[in-house]
């Protein structure tokens, strides 16, 4: 039997389930979806599925369309950079538009010193390639990493992860010369000083520091839950690594471009990576990542070391340097904070009538926000289940949201920067009902 065609006048008015039937059917099941939900079309923080049902967007395809969904300014861009040509291969016959976007990322990154930047596709890359600078500069091996951390699903970045289900069940053995320890969360008991206390005894146990080519952060953990670092702990790390000679590498794939109340979430501390990886938020949904530091080392490895066939698509630096634009002439870094603010007052009062269900409320990161659920007042007893209730009714009630957490209890959202306040305002109310109702129920 031929395949049926890739779309018919038919196909138009099939419905969610009919679409997920054949998605279970062509697609491999390890790419799931959290909802069977097939949408339509989308603008700013709302979106319509086939069936023409409206939902108020709190995730953003994971804080990737921090400008909203096709904004006017990033599809004009890219409508005219497709209408002149959609590739040529930079490390062929390079374009002006990557080289205008190294210069304002390099502009952009925190710190003083000069910067450079390379490009390539996706977070995973990016942190690998981040890795393989700070090895080409420092001639060392060793690599390290935080508990909870998210940094990617290939098998070089599943290494560095530590967050087991769903990302590296039955994926091993993963490479060597990686060590984990324990990120510092007050909530869960875990101290700043238990977290140098680890990384010490790795030194006396594991790998000597004269080893370590670079220690890896998200300066708020994403997948892991959330959970900001604190600017002691990022200022031990920088102070670790140039007693060292270790290369510090800010995770920055998902907190930057805006979504913290800061362009980057570094500089909330006020401390300078050596290497920041960058991605997700970058463009506005057209797939385009990077590593951006400080030029002497990011000028360590060799010409052709580092690259790819649609590193730094003309596409995507062309959405990026429109992002770029909209941030700053919308002023949506301030917007963030605006965001985290009614979040925030709602959020806490939503504790008040659930005090032994919520537990943690996580917004003092602009619009890079959580809240965590717990049994009895209790950290230590996670409420996974209930989060899980929740995001299937919030999505029948037409409200997209996303769980995440080491233990999978807790609310992660993530909206536009760009959400008018009565769309936040609307979303909040569909998500404190949910929360009523799977609790009654």
């Amino acid at each position: 039997m031929k395949n049926a065609p890739l779309k018919t006048v038919k196909d138009i008015s099939l419905t969610n389930a009919e679409w997920q039937a054949r998605k279970i059917a062509a697609i491999a099941r390890g790419e799931g979806n959290l909802a069977p939900v097939y949408i339509e079309r989308a603008e700013n923080a709302e979106m319509w599925d086939v069936e023409g049902r409206r939902y108020i967007d709190f995730g953003t395809g994971i804080a990737v369309c921090n400008t909203g969904h096709s904004h006017s300014k990033v599809v004009a861009a890219v409508k005219d950079q497709v209408d002149r040509f959609s590739h040529t291969c930079v490390m062929v016959t390079p374009y002006d538009t990557a080289v205008r976007l190294a210069e304002e990322l390099n502009r952009l990154a925190p710190g003083p010193s000069p910067k450079k930047s390379i490009f390539v596709t996706t977070g995973a890359e990016a942190v690998e390639n981040a890795i393989k600078i700070a090895r080409a500069h420092t001639r060392r091996r060793g690599v390290i990493a935080f508990n909870g951390g998210y940094h990617g699903r290939t098998n070089f970045t599943l290494g560095l992860t530590g967050k087991n289900a769903p990302y590296k069940t039955h994926f091993g053995p993963f490479p060597a010369d990686i060590y984990r320890v324990p990120y510092p969360i007050n909530y869960h008991g875990v101290s700043l000083d238990d977290t140098l206390h680890a990384i010490e005894m790795l030194f006396k146990c594991d790998i000597i520091p004269e080893d370590v080519a670079a220690i890896i952060v998200e300066p708020v953990q994403g997948e892991g839950g959330f959970y900001p670092a604190s600017d002691a702990f990022l200022r031990a790390i920088r102070d670790l690594c140039d007693r060292h000679g270790i290369v510090m590498i800010a995770d920055e794939i998902q907190s930057g471009f805006g979504r913290t109340g800061k362009f980057f979430c570094m500089e909330h501390s006020g401390i300078e990576p050596d290497l920041m990886t960058v991605a997700k938020g970058m463009a506005g949904g057209f797939p385009i990542a990077g590593v951006v530091g400080k030029a002497e080392i990011m000028d360590a490895p060799l010409p052709g070391g580092l690259g790819g066939t649609y590193a730094g698509s003309p596409v995507g630096c062309a959405a990026a340097l429109a992002v770029i634009d909209v941030i700053e002439e919308e002023q949506l870094v301030d917007r963030a904070n605006h965001i985290s603010s009614i979040f925030d007052a709602r959020l806490k009062a939503l504790r008040e009538q659930f005090p032994a269900l919520i537990g943690e409320i996580r917004t003092d990161r602009g619009a890079m926000m959580a809240v965590e659920l717990i049994q009895d007042g209790d950290p230590s007893k996670p409420n996974p289940e209930l989060v899980k209730a929740v995001v299937g009714d919030a999505y029948q009630q037409g409200l997209v949201i996303l769980s995440c957490g080491v233990r999978g209890n807790v609310f992660r959202f993530l909206p536009a920067l760009t959400i008018p306040d009565a769309l936040i305002h609307e979303g909040l109310d569909i998500f404190e009902k949910c929360l009523s109702r799977m609790i009654d129920a």
